[in-house]
């Protein structure tokens, strides 16, 4: 009874996936443009073969079927030398298009790789990101500026990121699809993610590594912002949060779900280092030994602009 609606059924169907955003073919950052792009003409080239055998395997079974008698049957042929070499060689001239663009693509969007900067934008400091995966939330250490943020992350158009990743607990994914391709966080470890957002926008970003029961709530907003908006979050961020002491930060530790977005306008001192090295709490011994010579990059900043902030403020008092 439902044969005859599947055209319109499906026909449905597609007109209401029109709203759906396909941001991974559509992306504002300069690396995700390029993973697109590689993805595109990996696509392509692939075509080059499927398309031409589906569509010869179609015209041969029609034109060899039973019923036509004009077709030229020889049932004593068995070699051609031409038939050889475009079947040997097209898939593998495409298999070393393939092995090429992979190779050029791996090196050039690799995570830890520095992004070029275009002379439009013009040559600029990188903004240091520390990320912390959390259950099941993600918090941001903005070391340059001292502030922190969880579940919100900000940062201006045209300037390079660079994230430094962490895991709190176990392995996660950090993704934003408008920015670049996902990253693992790992407890004890730190990953790197370089990227540029090139569009002012508000963009999605969440856990692409199932890490427990509440990984689907997993997910925070991206905003890509002129660089006056940017300061200004940034003074909102000082104006409204609170500190992000080792306490607080405990307290975060506890699993949580669709947790809100928290401002902190000051945090403890190497607090990101420490929850690299599993000894936030003073009574658990470091990983390893910590020192000047293994911070993590920024942390010097996030001190120095701590300590400027502090002073700013007795002065203030």
């Amino acid at each position: 009874m439902l044969k005859p609606l599947r055209i319109p059924l499906l026909a449905l169907l597609l007109v209401s996936l029109g709203g759906c955003q396909m941001v991974v073919l559509d992306p504002a950052g300069q690396v995700a443009m390029g993973e697109r792009n590689l993805l595109i003409a990996s696509t392509v080239l692939m075509l080059l073969i499927i398309v031409p055998v589906m569509v010869l395997t179609a015209v041969i079974a029609y034109r060899y079927r039973h019923s036509n008698r004009e077709a030229d049957y020889q049932p004593d042929w068995e070699h051609s030398i031409t038939l050889e070499l475009v079947i040997w060689s097209a898939p593998l001239l495409i298999i070393i298009a393939l092995g090429a663009l992979t190779w050029i693509g791996t090196h050039k969007l690799d995570p830890y790789r520095p992004v070029e900067q275009t002379a439009a934008a013009g040559e600029t400091e990188p903004l240091h990101v520390q990320v912390v995966s959390m259950d099941w939330k993600w918090l941001f250490f903005y070391p340059d500026y001292g502030i922190a943020t969880v579940n919100q992350l900000a940062a201006p158009v045209d300037r390079p990121i660079e994230f430094r990743l962490t895991s709190d607990t176990v392995m996660n994914s950090f993704y934003i699809p408008a920015l670049a391709g996902q990253i693992y966080t790992m407890a004890g470890m730190q990953t790197e993610l370089n990227a540029v957002i090139n569009e002012v926008g508000d963009y999605k970003g969440f856990s692409a590594n199932i890490s427990g029961e509440g990984f689907t709530d997993m997910r925070f907003r991206f905003k890509g912002m002129t660089d006056k908006g940017f300061r200004q979050w940034i003074e909102r961020v000082r104006s409204q949060g609170d500190e992000l002491d080792r306490t607080g930060y405990m307290a975060l530790q506890e699993p949580t779900r669709d947790e809100p977005v928290h401002y902190y306008s000051d945090y403890a001192d190497h607090l990101y280092r420490d929850i690299v090295h599993r000894c936030v709490d003073p009574d658990t011994p470091c990983t390893r030994a910590t020192g000047p010579d293994d911070e993590p990059a920024g942390a010097q900043e996030a001190a120095t602009a701590v300590s400027v902030e502090a002073l700013a403020r007795a002065d203030a008092k």
